[in-house]
């Protein structure tokens, strides 16, 4: 009988004995999970916590240099951000995978680790041979890309012989007037092979179409053709005034360009929707976006009402963003443009396709923050807004050159800018992974804040009766006036320090080996058209341009016609005055 009842009294034993085992792990459990992975509102009081403990005793002894920081735009920039900040975010409904809908975080699955963006410099000055020797010299240092800068008259429609041109020919680009100058812009240069970019808008069609014809000289399809005409014109309404018609015309113009590239030239961006021009004219990063998106959608509606289907040319827009010296703010600005577009596209327009929901964009460097004084500095803020840029996902990019606040830049300066994304793009580890910044409690915050605050403009745009409405009534001009001026005064109360300018000055002598285009460049380029001119045939140009004519007071699209009047030799000033007179010109009103 003993030893039933020692093994009867051993099992209490060793069940006591591994009870308060258990009950140790368990204890440990929760206070471990504490540790790791606090709970949002314990944060809350921790964060006061920190702030009384720890913050508030460090301040009374070193004060911190402002009393309050302002981001670029002059949004507040708190001391630190928690989780407390990201803490409705969704991660697969408003980030998600690169590649993936809402494209947050990029429009490729891969990025960088594939392809590097396009190095694009825009170029162009003097006469067409002139801007031809430019871009082999640029495509021999590596550039990827051409982007072409045209001139002043070229711009607003203006032939180099016309009055108006006196003293702007080929001062800020390349002045072309004809097909001839487009056969000596490209001599040499494989339009099969090479991607180009057009920064021109008002005549837009024009060039396009001497662009298909001149490619069609070296043996190359329109279907083969890879590229980007500007085509923007709200945004020169807004910020730039490089318009011609007024806007109705101006928008039958883009439409008509929209279908035709549709049909015939497939792998073209027919706009890239810009709002550096914008961010030019002084607005924040907010308002960039915002009315960049704005004009993206008065340029969908037009397209659809003009009996276009969205998801036939929507995959072919592109937009075009500058990149600020806020570097974290401008990341925070592309990712929250991408998230913004593709729920319009997809929740306002019913695109079907992913490539319609896509925000693709070019980024240009900011050359309002380019300085005359120290002009080696530029240098610097080209690689801090570079950088920016290929954080915040580019397709393509240009880089201003660092004494572009005094000229047009020299070859020196234009290898200095393009060596900058080479290093960037090879040396930095920047492009190794895809939106390297995702998850950072400051950059989740900031593309949340830019992406509501855009969406409230949106939404008055639309009250007011779309961005063609809130354009003619000064609304969106006014908005950009005010948030340059906010701006400027803080510069001049150096509540804002721009290095070189109000502080750290240095007395510096006068800029030397600056590039100049001289009245020489006019004078051969008006002996060159009216050769050119003298040798056409005049009477089948009278026709195809009576052709334009006739086609634009109807309702036929006009771009067969351009097409046909340029491979005859008509000019774009002889064009364009064929659509000032159905179409009339442009009055600005003044907004104080």
């Amino acid at each position: 009988m003993k030893s039933p009842k020692t093994k009867v009294k051993a099992k209490p034993k060793i069940k006591k004995a591994v009870k308060p085992v258990k009950k140790k792990a368990a204890a440990k459990k929760p206070a471990l999970k504490a540790a790791v992975q606090p709970k949002k509102q314990d944060l809350f009081t921790t964060l006061a916590e920190w702030n009384n403990t720890c913050v508030q005793p460090m301040l009374a002894k070193y004060p911190e240099r402002k009393k309050q920081f302002l981001s670029t735009s002059g949004d507040e920039v708190k001391r630190v951000y928690t989780p407390c900040e990201t803490e409705g975010l969704d991660y697969q409904k408003d980030l998600g995978f690169p590649g993936q809908y809402p494209y947050t975080r990029g429009v490729q699955p891969t990025m960088y680790r594939g392809k590097f963006w396009t190095m694009r410099q825009y170029a162009g000055f003097g006469d067409a041979a002139e801007s031809n020797k430019r871009y082999k010299y640029l495509l021999a240092q590596g550039q990827t890309g051409l982007s072409i800068a045209f001139d002043l008259p070229t711009q607003i429609g203006y032939d180099s012989d016309d009055p108006m041109s006196a003293g702007e020919v080929g001062k800020v680009g390349v002045a072309i007037d004809s097909l001839a100058d487009m056969e000596i812009l490209f001599d040499g240069i494989p339009l099969d092979k090479v991607s180009t970019s057009m920064t021109i808008n008002a005549p837009a069609s024009v060039l396009l179409a001497m662009y298909i014809a001149v490619a069609e000289k070296q043996g190359v399809k329109p279907d083969q053709l890879n590229g980007t005409i500007q085509n923007d014109i709200l945004k020169e309404y807004i910020a730039r005034g490089t318009y011609i018609f007024p806007p109705t015309p101006s928008m039958r113009l883009i439409t008509d360009i929209f279908e035709y590239c549709a049909r015939s030239v497939p792998k073209w961006n027919t706009i890239s929707i810009s709002g550096y021009h914008i961010r030019e004219a002084g607005s924040s990063a907010t308002q960039e976006v915002a009315f960049t998106l704005a004009d993206g959608i008065a340029y969908v509606q037009a397209a659809i009402a003009s009996g276009l289907s969205v998801d036939d040319f929507a995959a072919r827009l592109s937009f075009f963003f500058n990149s600020h010296n806020d570097l974290l703010e401008e990341v925070a600005k592309f990712r929250a443009a991408r998230r913004i577009w593709a729920r319009i596209m997809k929740e306002r327009f019913k695109a079907q396709k992913a490539s319609s929901q896509m925000l693709r964009f070019h980024t240009q460097t900011a050359g309002s923050t380019l300085t005359a004084q120290q002009p080696d500095n530029n240098i610097i803020r080209v690689t801090i807004q570079t950088l920016a840029a290929v954080l915040g996902g580019t397709q393509s990019l240009h880089t201003n050159s660092r004494d572009e606040a005094l000229a047009l830049p020299t070859e020196d300066s234009v290898r200095i800018a393009l060596r900058t994304q080479q290093i960037v793009a090879h040396e930095s580890g920047a492009a190794d992974t895809v939106d390297p910044l995702a998850g950072s409690y400051y950059v989740e915050a900031r593309t949340s804040e830019i992406e509501k605050a855009a969406l409230e403009y949106i939404a008055k745009i639309d009250k007011l009766g779309g961005m063609v409405k809130a354009i003619e009534k000064g609304y969106v001009q006014k908005e950009i006036q005010d948030s340059a001026y906010r701006y400027q005064k803080d510069v001049e109360a150096q509540e804002r320090i721009v290095v070189g300018v109000n502080k750290f000055t240095v007395k510096e002598e006068s800029p030397k080996n600056l590039l100049k285009v001289s009245q020489a460049v006019q004078d051969a380029q008006m002996k060159r058209l009216a050769e050119m001119k003298a040798k056409r045939d005049n009477e089948a140009v009278k026709k195809a341009l009576g052709e334009i004519h006739r086609a634009a007071h109807g309702s036929e699209n006009l771009m067969p016609f351009i097409v046909d009047a340029v491979r005859k030799y008509a000019t774009l000033g002889e064009i364009c005055g064929v659509l000032r007179e159905v179409f009339g010109e442009y009055q600005e009103s003044v907004v104080l």
